[in-house]
């Protein structure tokens, strides 16, 4: 009897956190797994069975290492700073016009561009897909210039491309550089830590719900040609937050207002996700203090075994 074929799939970021977590998912699944970022993955990263290849996007000789035949096409790559101006286009934007100029002489049935609600800039959220997008931010211009640019190949050239537009993800195993995790390690070294005020509104959604989600657009012929906001659908002001977070952690002491916001952050920033509850037949979980718990006791069973 043949054995049955896997899919294969590209992860353009693989070793970054929503990258590490698809990777993870996937291999699960029992899928051929490639993963392509600039550095090699981190030792609490890297899963057995994933090939790692390493370059840069912006570079056309770098991408040579994943010239080759792939189902899906998942790029989670870029810089995430909101300050190198440089960085951000080439990685985001030239980036992913040089995956494109590979992939679009193959024959894959997805390429997923994960975007951000960044590429909305000040417009008044809640965002829903049609809104207007100006985009403000080092982050958000190139990220925008990526889905335009897409949008464009489908239409012209019936390119097989969908965009998923991202708000807050937490979960186990991201970087310090995200608010939940810096409250939770800076919560657990049981000392005073800066904050902003709090005052902003955001969305947060788990990692796996978005991991699961991502598997849902590749599969569904649905999803072509589209452009998808991806929250949980619930807002939570980031002073509660902070707050949930101390008070389960039980150390710690926050002080609001140490931390200026940026001249480009808005107060409400959050999405309307109708549209991909309608084409994916998705609905939202409602474990937001689940999976908030369970990242912080990986935090805490993470600093004991580095302490």
């Amino acid at each position: 009897m043949d054995k049955k074929i896997k899919n294969k799939i590209l992860i353009v970021g693989g070793t970054g956190f929503i990258g590490y977590h698809l990777a993870k998912k996937t291999i699960k699944l029992g899928w051929d797994v490639t993963s392509f970022s600039k550095n090699k993955p981190k030792n609490h990263r890297k899963i057995k069975r994933v090939k790692y290849k390493t370059g840069n996007l912006y570079k056309k000789n770098s991408l040579k290492k994943i010239d080759q035949n792939f189902d899906y096409i998942v790029n989670l790559g870029g810089y995430v700073d909101h300050v190198d101006k440089n960085k951000n286009l080439k990685s985001h934007f030239i980036g992913c016009k040089n995956l494109v100029s590979i992939f679009s002489k193959k024959k894959i049935k997805l390429f997923l561009q994960v975007g951000s609600g960044a590429e909305y800039g000040n417009t008044k959220s809640p965002h829903n897909e049609n809104s207007i997008s100006i985009p403000n931010s080092i982050y958000g211009r190139p990220k925008f210039l990526a889905t335009k640019f897409l949008m464009n190949k489908y239409k012209k050239y019936n390119f097989p491309c969908s965009v998923v537009r991202l708000y807050q993800v937490f979960g186990e195993n991201q970087d310090s550089n995200r608010i939940i995790p810096f409250i939770i390690r800076s919560c657990l070294l049981n000392k005073p830590f800066p904050c902003s005020d709090g005052n902003q509104y955001r969305d947060f959604i788990d990692v796996d719900q978005v991991v699961d989600i991502f598997i849902k657009i590749l599969k569904s012929k649905k999803t072509l040609g589209e452009i998808f906001n991806l929250g949980s659908g619930k807002i939570i002001k980031v002073k509660s937050l902070i707050k949930l977070i101390n008070f389960y952690v039980k150390k710690g002491k926050p002080e609001f207002g140490k931390i200026k916001m940026r001249k480009d952050e808005q107060i409400k920033f959050y999405p309307n996700i109708n549209k991909l509850k309608k084409t994916i037949n998705w609905k939202p979980k409602n474990n937001f203090k689940k999976k908030l718990l369970s990242t912080i006791n990986f935090e805490i069973k993470l600093s004991k075994r580095l302490n």
